[in-house]
């Protein structure tokens, strides 16, 4: 991790609020906090090699994995939210629990050769745990900070996407001139995000894959992924699909939209432990 990347993690938003005196504070400790979490950070592991000495967990199911490597996707997993030197390796939170929705679409494509698509990577735990249930899987992880990812693997390609910017995931993106079996939405889950994500990337997706966004409902429940309340929200969009109504948002196109309606195979909205994960499948 960078000390650009620890600053903008721990530190952007109390800068944002600080007064004139905070400020002052903040910066003058800021790269002390830092040097005393460099002993701390996590070191990046080469899943080709760990695999050799660890090739049991290509049995395991998918929570498994998510727990093992303390993915929040998983029912439990150590919190890798906290600065480094605060994390405790013993104390496990609970998570999303979305593995018993991911399952069910990754079980059928245990063997195949596919591209997944991970916006929102973080430190790679998700990552590393796809990288031993679908062992034939190319994986993209992209993030807006690449360097926090945590792993290395001639199977895996870390790239950095700022997902709120449509050039940004033109040129990262679409310009790779990949398509994928799976396109998993786990980046900021701000309201602009999720949308332009969604209807910029949908055509790359393969007839009969998937577009995963999770934490659907943050911007209809939390103010700071929706600062001007605005509609529809992607939530909404999807709920008037489904229900047969239409739609109109300024973030997307016509031509978006047309594409959108006309490859939509099945759009389900369901429940983890706090939130709500949308999988939408490809005709």
């Amino acid at each position: 991790m960078k000390i650009k990347t620890y600053f903008k993690i721990y530190y952007q938003h109390r800068l944002n609020k600080a007064n004139f005196f905070l400020k002052a504070y903040l910066y003058l400790i800021i790269p002390f906090k830092y040097l005393i979490n460099v002993p701390y950070l996590k070191k990046k592991i080469n899943l080709d090699n760990f695999s050799k000495k660890n090739n049991f967990l290509y049995e395991k199911n998918l929570n498994y994995l998510f727990e093992y490597f303390s993915s929040d996707k998983g029912e439990k997993f150590i919190n890798q939210y906290d600065q480094p030197i605060k994390r405790n390796s013993n104390l496990k939170i609970i998570g999303h629990d979305y593995a018993k929705f991911y399952e069910k679409i990754f079980n059928k494509l245990k063997n195949k050769k596919i591209n997944i698509l991970e916006i929102g990577s973080f430190y790679g735990n998700a990552a590393a745990a796809i990288f031993f249930y679908l062992e034939n899987a190319k994986i993209f992880s992209a993030d807006i900070f690449p360097d926090l990812f945590s792993y290395k693997s001639q199977r895996i390609n870390n790239f950095y996407v700022d997902s709120s910017d449509e050039t940004s995931i033109q040129k990262n993106i679409i310009n790779l001139k990949k398509n994928f079996e799976i396109i998993i939405e786990d980046a900021s889950h701000s309201y602009k995000d999720q949308i332009i994500s969604l209807f910029m990337l949908f055509p790359l997706i393969n007839s009969g894959g998937f577009f995963i966004i999770e934490e659907l409902d943050f911007p209809d429940t939390r103010d700071d992924m929706n600062l001007n309340k605005e509609k529809p929200t992607l939530r909404d969009i999807l709920l008037n699909i489904k229900n047969g109504n239409d739609f109109d948002n300024s973030l997307i196109t016509s031509e978006q939209k047309k594409y959108f309606l006309k490859n939509v195979e099945n759009i389900s909205i369901l429940k983890g432990n706090f939130n709500e994960i949308a999988i939408i499948s490809k005709k």
